[in-house]
């Protein structure tokens, strides 16, 4: 008889996974809360402009996203980003600077100063830390690249992958391959270098060197296409309520048409964020949910920006730039939307995707909306010289975001480890689980169920 799983949440964690069990011949159920798939990868067409509100591309960083392309029968949708946007800019001092890519264009970029270029050639000779898991990202960059490099190149970084904070964010969580250059390497260059072998084995890209990728229709259209394959084993529109322990497995109770029901089964795999999690699962171990509770989302505003191409006075030769704290501006970063991918716009017209708040700054969602957005307008306007207002602005404000792997991280991490081995037949998946971008998602969703045959 088939062993029946029930999966939570049909983002692109649970449709994956749901995919793969399905393939091994699983009786798989998706519940899913809203009325349709793919969780924060939202994609919408506005007069013309192609709008992601989620995730605008991902990095080809396993197999696994070629090969789940490849069979859900979107290949020929599947597009490589413009060879130009390997250019990425920062803002210092109110002017964007490439960030150098390459050793001879580090030596010439305005970027970093003489101080700070040879503070990083010390690197190799740094020792190691004691402080383990429990080091910031910036205490572990800081002690390593100098306190410049920290400023200019991991500060905005940080905020362009987590939206996230670098003084709070833990090393060992949010970037565990970093940490491990340091721990067995013993440095960041000579790990570099050696890693870039075992990569090679693995058959994976770092992320520095992976392709990244969209869809000609936007993001949206990967989670969907998987969905199409599952489409008699996805229930929308149902709030899963809590899961309770039976004589031989799970029931699952959920919400559908203001009508309680329920699914009995072998396993339950959660790929529902964290604090949606603690709810379902705070009647099995309330321990389970005051971990989760105590991950945080920070709140990401989403502005979109059309404009005529020939009111935008600099060239867009890049994928876009970020924004470093000590530039005290209202916005993260922005992403040249219709200079990457094709399809986002028509050709005479050029697409921004801008980003506000996150850990760094969540206080700014105190001004009233319309005040905020007509600040970072004036801003972006300044730095791109841009002479005329945009014909589109669409926003989105994620009051939960990104999960933000913090300092202490390893606590929750080490938790949910024990919660399964309590409760086995439970698994506990999703962004906050071994890392938050779509490759990871795609890597941990066949990871987390190589136990289930």
């Amino acid at each position: 008889m088939k062993k029946k799983i029930t999966i939570l949440g049909a983002g692109i964690s649970g449709l994956a996974t749901a995919y793969w069990l399905y393939k091994k011949g699983f009786d798989v159920k998706i519940l899913e809360a809203r009325s349709e798939p793919g969780g924060s990868m939202q994609t919408e067409f506005v007069d013309n402009f192609l709008i992601d509100y989620g995730p605008n591309s991902g990095l080809e960083t396993t197999p696994l996203i070629r090969r789940l392309v490849e069979e859900v029968g979107i290949s020929n949708e599947f597009v490589y980003a413009n060879e130009s946007s390997n250019k990425r800019y920062i803002l210092r001092n109110n002017e964007l600077h490439p960030l150098p890519m390459n050793p001879p264009l580090f030596i010439k970029s305005k970027l970093f100063s003489a101080k700070g270029k040879f503070r990083l050639i010390a690197e190799p000779f740094i020792g190691k830390s004691e402080d383990g898991y429990y080091q910031s990202v910036a205490e572990f960059v800081r002690r390593r690249l100098g306190q410049e490099f920290l400023d200019y190149a991991i500060d905005p970084f940080v905020s362009g992958v987590f939206a996230g904070d670098p003084n709070k964010l833990s090393v060992k969580s949010a970037f565990p391959k970093l940490y491990r250059l340091e721990e067995v390497y013993g440095g960041l260059i000579k790990g570099m270098i050696k890693g870039a072998k075992e990569r090679k084995q693995r058959a994976e890209q770092s992320k520095q060197s992976a392709k990244m990728f969209s869809f000609v229709n936007g993001m949206q259209s990967f989670p969907e296409s998987i969905a199409k394959k599952l489409e008699a084993n996805i229930l929308y529109d149902c709030k899963v309520q809590s899961v309770k322990k039976n004589l031989e497995g799970w029931n699952v109770f959920y919400e559908k048409d203001d009508q309680l029901h329920q699914l009995t089964s072998d396993f339950v795999i959660s790929t529902v964020p964290a604090y949606i999690a603690a709810k379902i699962f705070n009647e099995i171990d309330s321990n389970l949910s005051k971990h989760l509770n105590e991950i945080y989302y920070p709140p990401v505003m989403v502005l979109y920006l059309g404009f005529k191409k020939e009111a935008v006075g600099r060239p867009l030769d890049g994928f876009g730039f970020l924004i470093p704290s000590k530039e005290q501006k209202h916005f993260l970063g922005a992403i040249w939307s219709s200079a990457i991918f094709p399809n986002r716009c028509e050709e005479d017209k050029a697409a921004f995707t801008l980003f506000i708040g996150g850990a760094r700054s969540p206080h700014l969602f105190n001004l009233e909306r319309q005040k905020l957005i007509d600040l970072v307008l004036i801003e972006f306007k300044e730095i791109m010289n841009i002479n005329s207002d945009p014909i589109l602005i669409k926003e989105k404000l994620w009051e939960k975001a990104i999960p933000q792997y913090n300092i202490g991280y390893i606590e929750h991490e080490n938790y949910f480890e024990k919660f399964e081995k309590e409760n086995p037949g439970l698994i506990l998946s999703g962004n906050y689980r071994g890392g938050i971008s779509v490759g990871d998602c795609i890597k941990n969703s066949e990871l987390r169920i190589q136990n289930l045959g």
